[in-house]
C-alpha cells in the first residue's frame, strides 16, 4: 500500500504549498503552535478551493480535551460551517477527567458530521491505553486516527502505533504523526506500517525587526515548504513495507 502524507497548515500560504508540494490531504488549523485550534471561516472557505481536500480541525480553545456543554454547542456549530462550506471532513477528539474517551461527547459530534471525513486526534496519545482506542473509534465511525503512539513523537511510539495498525486490521486508516521529517520518514514508515504520515513540512522564516519590535510576531516563523512536501513524500516511499 502506497503511503499517504497529511500536512497540517494554519494559513493561506500553506494551502498553495500543500497543492505544490503533493500533499494528499490538508489538516486545516490555526494556531499550530497550540497544537491546532479551529481554522477561520475565511481560511476554511478558501481550502474549500483547493484541489487537494482538506479536514478543518474542531477546537475550540487550547488546553485539554475536556469539554462544557456550551464549548461542545459550538463545536457543533463549527462541524455544520465546515460541511457548509464544503470540505472533505474534520477532525475531532474528547476526553473525560478519567484519561478516557468520551463516547458520549464524541457520538454527538461524530453524527454531526455524517457525510464527511472524521479523524479521531491525539487526544488518544494523552491515554493509558491508545491501542484500546482503535475498537471504539470504530464503534463510533471514525475513519482515521492521527497518533504518535503515546510518545511525544511517532519515532518514539513507533511500537505502539504498530500495535494499533494491527489491532486497526484495516478497519480504520491509522497516521502516523509528531516529528515527522524526510530524515526519519522511512524508518516509521517501516516500522509502524501505517498507511498515512502527518508533518507541517515546515521551513523557518525571519520576521523582519519592526515586526518582532511591534510584537506582532516571533523572531522566526514556520511556513510550509512545498519542496519539504516532496521530499518527505519520496523519502516515505524509500520505507515501504515489503
Amino acid at each position: 500500500m502506497t503511503v499517504r502524507l497529511e500536512v497540517c497548515i494554519d494559513d493561506v500560504l500553506g494551502l498553495d504549498a500543500c497543492a505544490a508540494g503533493g500533499a494528499d490531504r490538508i489538516e486545516l488549523c490555526s494556531a499550530l503552535d497550540l497544537g491546532g485550534l479551529t481554522p477561520s471561516p475565511g481560511l476554511i472557505a478558501a481550502a474549500a478551493q483547493s484541489a487537494v481536500p482538506a479536514r478543518a480541525m474542531i477546537r475550540p480553545r487550547a488546553g485539554d480535551f475536556r469539554f462544557t456543554e456550551a464549548e461542545v454547542d459550538a463545536m457543533l456549530a463549527d462541524i455544520a460551517a465546515v460541511r457548509a462550506a464544503g470540505l472533505a471532513g474534520v477532525v475531532l477528539g474528547a476526553t473525560t477527567a478519567d484519561s478516557e474517551l468520551d463516547k458520549p461527547v464524541l457520538a454527538r459530534l461524530v453524527a454531526a458530521a455524517g457525510g464527511l471525513g472524521r479523524t479521531l486526534h491525539r487526544a488518544v496519545d494523552l491515554l493509558p491505553d491508545p491501542v484500546a482506542s482503535v475498537d471504539l473509534a470504530v464503534e463510533l465511525g471514525f475513519d482515521c486516527i492521527l497518533t504518535s503512539g503515546g510518545a511525544l513523537t511517532a519515532e518514539a511510539g513507533a511500537a505502539v502505533i504498530a500495535a494499533m495498525v494491527e489491532r486497526a486490521a484495516g478497519r480504520i486508516d491509522i497516521m502516523a504523526g509528531s516529528g515527522v521529517r524526510p530524515e526519519n520518514a522511512a524508518a516509521i514508515r517501516r516500522a509502524t506500517r501505517a498507511g498515512w504520515l502527518h508533518s507541517s513540512c515546515t521551513r523557518a522564516d525571519t520576521n523582519d525587526k519592526d515586526i518582532r519590535r511591534f510584537g506582532f510576531g516571533p523572531a522566526e516563523r514556520r511556513i510550509a515548504d512545498p519542496d519539504r512536501i516532496r521530499t518527505l513524500k519520496a523519502a516515505a516511499m524509500l520505507g515501504e513495507p515489503s
